[in-house]
């Protein structure tokens, strides 16, 4: 009989899964993550049979790190602007908080390897973020444009701002807001 999987074996294999990934890369290969893990690679695959099924895994870690770093001390009765202006600064301080996770991220995001199914999964938990950017769009200027458009805007400019922050750590607020202001004039946000 097989001995029952440990949640702490398989959290330890992503967050090593993580740290090699943000040194090596996508292409990282198994044989390091398992060292960083503390673990046999046999074991690797025991609790992930390939490495697709760990890297689509480790996705829907990192966007749920991501949600709940956002979501907390989310402002629920505030205006549509104190409401999007916390979504930005959760987002930018966890970019700049969490770097091998935002840069893992940036690479599964574009990553074939992550299949449709888990992106639509990792996007369940932002829906209300999503409404909240639309209903930004819908009322300002970008309104004939899809909210997904402004979606885009968002993680550009926040990329943009992140990478300011990290440059210059004692600017980290002035950027962070600087960035927010130019988003919500961007979007048309009143």
């Amino acid at each position: 009989m097989a001995r029952p999987k440990s949640e702490d074996k398989r959290n330890a294999i992503l967050a090593a899964t993580v740290k090699v990934m943000a040194e090596l890369g996508a292409g990282a290969p198994t044989s390091k993550i398992a060292r960083e893990a503390g673990i046999a690679e046999g074991t690797l695959f025991t609790y992930f049979a390939t490495k697709d099924e760990l890297l689509n895994a480790l996705y829907l870690e990192v966007k749920g790190s991501l949600h709940e770093a956002m979501m907390q001390g989310f402002p629920q009765g505030a205006s549509l602007r104190e409401r999007v202006r916390h979504l930005w600064h959760a987002y930018v301080h966890w970019g700049a908080q969490d770097v091998a996770r935002r840069r893992v991220m940036q690479q599964l995001s574009v990553s074939a390897a992550i299949l449709p199914a888990t992106r639509a999964r990792g996007a369940e938990a932002f829906c209300e973020i999503s409404g909240l950017i639309a209903e930004s769009v819908s009322v300002g200027m970008l309104r004939d444009q899809s909210p997904d458009f402004a979606g885009a805007i968002m993680s550009s400019l926040a990329d943009m701002t992140i990478d300011f922050m990290l440059r210059q750590p004692d600017q980290q607020e002035s950027y962070c807001e600087a960035g927010f202001v130019a988003f919500w004039n961007a979007i048309g946000g009143k």
